[in-house]
């Protein structure tokens, strides 16, 4: 599987709005975001640029829900000033002031016909009001907070509503329609067919009409907080505190396609603005936008055997990012070329090594050569796309790691306490230099940059030596910068430090901290990881 962006864990963020406030609520409706934030202000951002394009004012305290009218001309608003405005798009003004609630709205929604408001509050009721004469003209009494309401996309005499984590149905005559049933949260799909709810970590998607459950499963360990559809009604997303999950629902074994981190505080609302992107608010004061793009399974990593789809572990990885690929390879022998653009598959292959210790490949004028040490002691070499044998080299010594140069003339291997340069075309040493003695930190890799060798020591940070100018003394680096010098690069922890202050300014999260082949070019970092997994990340998303 290849995660596009950043890691599994954390998921491919675009574009980051950072605000001046705590951020409760959004909403969105042809490339306009509207936020919802305190001390009561809606500050509207363009989709695609994140641009803040107006702030609307009126509420005296924060606004606690938003949502635009189905035909995009209002927006509603509810506070916890316990009233709703209707605020014309196009000029920023309040049409309307809704009052009559006596404790904080905390949703809202709009008819399909654009003629009824429904409000959920504080005050343990649910209000229908008349959009034009701005009446009440029916209130429902709840036992609890009406944390949700919605209606439905195509039925404008159809709400849903949630109180006390129960979720009931209801026309605008404010009868009930069907029994109540376990719920926190709940959004229609576009064609209003389908309805998601979920019920502390259980999703359940139902018709809206039958009441038919079209698939439930458990998406999380964590308590959910919000679920929406994707347009096409495909995925669902769902946020529980600081991470969300996409869900693919078009089989009868929903499974997930993503996971999205980055936020650190509570999400407090989600929105879909195209079918591969989401927007996220939070109260770490952001306003997100996430790329969702779609695993790649390759038919060629399946077992004959046992038929299972599970990858292999990957065993080694290279960055490309001059020609847009990364390459891995895995336990099986298939080496595979990504595109880092899209994070998807672009080509697969089968090679001879099997279960090998370390390995490196790379594409060289055209050819992927793969090269890889077998039982600790052979260094073999294999021509990906011509399907022969270009290296087999034999050292006496216990063989640790290796790496191709840039340029594919020269193998560099560590054994023992010392660096060998071995020539890809005859097969020959050419170069040898010794690492510091004692400091050896054996379960490391070597880094290359183009002739450029590093090797990391247990006390004393890196030590690197040039190949291309043998003899040259050795140069010693408390980390392996980037091309510019101003960061510091550590494979060991996954992190990047600044080269001037030795501040983490990166670091992989969890599991993904520990990949078994990691890469980087000061631009992107790929990982490639024992549970199949290949991490593509994108750091100019985040280093700026």
């Amino acid at each position: 599987m290849v995660v596009k962006g950043l890691p599994a864990e954390w998921g491919m963020c675009s574009c980051t709005v950072m605000l001046d406030s705590f951020t409760w609520t959004l909403s969105y409706c042809k490339n306009t975001v509207a936020v919802g934030s305190e001390p009561g202000g809606i500050i509207i951002l363009n989709a695609i640029t994140g641009s803040q394009t107006a702030v609307l004012s009126g509420h005296r305290q924060e606004v606690d829900c938003l949502t635009f009218s189905p035909d995009g001309t209002s927006l509603v608003s509810g506070s916890c000033d316990k009233t709703i405005k209707l605020w014309d798009v196009q000029t920023g003004g309040v049409v309307r002031t809704f009052s009559g609630h006596t404790q904080r709205v905390l949703s809202i929604s709009i008819s399909a016909d654009c003629t009824t408001i429904v409000s959920g509050s504080q005050d343990k009721t649910i209000c229908l009001w008349n959009i034009h004469t701005e009446e009440c003209e029916h209130v429902i009494r709840q036992s609890d907070y009406v944390d949700h309401v919605n209606f439905s996309p195509t039925d404008p005499n159809h709400f849903i509503s949630i109180c006390d984590d129960k979720l009931w149905q209801w026309d605008t005559n404010g009868h009930q329609i069907k029994p109540p049933c376990n719920s926190s949260h709940t959004a229609f799909s576009p064609d209003g067919n389908l309805f998601v709810s979920h019920y502390r970590t259980t999703v359940t998607v139902q018709n809206s009409h039958s009441g038919a459950i079209m698939a439930e499963f458990q998406a999380t360990n964590s308590i959910i907080q919000y679920c929406c559809f994707s347009p096409s009604s495909r995925l669902v997303a769902i946020a529980d505190d600081t991470a969300m999950h996409i869900w693919d629902i078009t089989s009868s074994d929903p499974h997930l396609v993503e996971t999205l981190i980055g936020h650190t505080d509570i999400i407090t609302s989600l929105a879909f603005s195209s079918p591969t992107t989401l927007i996220s608010a939070s109260q770490d004061r952001s306003v997100r936008f996430w790329q969702i793009t779609a695993p790649s399974m390759d038919p060629i990593v399946t077992s004959p055997k046992s038929g299972s789809l599970t990858p292999a572990p990957i065993k080694s990885i290279t960055l490309q990012a001059k020609d847009g690929i990364t390459i891995t390879s895995d336990s099986d022998g298939i080496v595979k070329t990504w595109d880092i653009s899209t994070g998807l598959c672009k080509a697969s292959f089968q090679t001879p090594a099997k279960c090998f210790h370390r390995g490196d490949v790379q594409l060289i004028n055209g050819r992927l050569i793969f090269v890889w040490i077998l039982q600790w002691k052979g260094i073999y070499g294999w021509d990906v796309e011509r399907k022969k044998h270009i290296l087999e080299v034999v050292h006496p010594n216990y063989l640790e790691d290796l790496k191709i140069s840039w340029d594919g003339s020269e193998v560099f291997f560590l054994s023992g306490e010392s660096v060998y340069a071995l020539s890809v075309q005859t097969g020959e040493l050419v170069g040898r230099v010794e690492v510091a003695t004692g400091y050896l930190e054996s379960t490391e890799f070597l880094t290359v940059y183009g002739l450029k060798v590093w090797v990391h020591l247990s006390q004393s940070g890196y030590q690197g030596w040039d190949f291309g100018t043998l003899g040259s003394s050795s140069v010693m680096l408390p980390g392996i910068p980037f091309p510019n010098g101003s960061m510091l690069w550590d494979p060991r922890q996954t992190r990047i430090r600044n080269a001037a202050t030795g501040e983490v300014v990166f670091q992989l999260p969890g599991r993904f901290a520990r990949p078994a082949d990691v890469q980087c070019d000061g631009s992107y970092i790929v990982a490639g990881y024992l549970s199949g997994d290949v991490l593509i990340v994108d750091l100019r998303h985040i280093l700026l």
